[in-house]
This record gives structure tokens, C-alpha cells and sequence, in this order.
């Protein structure tokens, strides 16, 4: 098996009127990892390793679907780390 760092962004947009609990909530259950987070206001990022961070990440989601009655998960996998990202120009 060859290790594999992802980089990953998730934006989660609930369809209701009390969006703001379940984002709060979704962040904080991302929060609770080892792994590198970056919060923004837009999206979270996380990264670490494919076989850890993805199976942390699908039950994070799942946990949020479970909570909320109607959300939607945007989701973007770049297969490197790239945390440390500074655009040059």
C-alpha cells in the first residue's frame, strides 16, 4: 500500500432555516482530528493521509446528514498536500 496525502475542501450548505447550528456543529465534529484544518468563511480544509482522513471525513458528513433534515455537501479532493499552498504571483 503507498501512502497517499489529500488535500480536501468541504463547503456544507443546509437547506433550512437553522443553517448556522449545523454548520457550527459540522466544523466542530472536523475539529475534533489529528489532522491539518484550515477554516474559512466559505469552506473547511483538511488534510492527511487517503485511508485516515477519508473514513474520519465520510462520517463527519454523515453525522451532519443525520442532523439536518435537507443539506448539501460540496466537496473537492486534490490528491497532495497542499496546505502549505502561497500562490507566487
Amino acid at each position: 500500500m503507498i501512502d497517499m496525502k489529500v488535500s480536501i475542501e468541504l463547503t456544507l450548505t443546509p437547506l433550512n432555516n437553522n443553517y448556522k447550528a449545523s454548520i457550527i456543529s459540522f466544523i466542530k465534529s472536523l475539529r475534533d482530528s489529528n489532522f491539518k484544518l484550515i477554516e474559512t468563511p466559505l469552506s473547511t480544509q483538511v488534510y492527511g493521509e487517503f485511508d485516515e482522513v477519508m473514513p474520519f471525513v465520510t462520517n463527519c458528513i454523515k453525522q451532519s446528514f443525520n442532523e439536518s433534515a435537507s443539506s448539501m455537501i460540496h466537496m473537492k479532493i486534490i490528491n497532495s498536500d497542499r496546505n502549505d499552498y502561497v500562490a507566487d504571483f
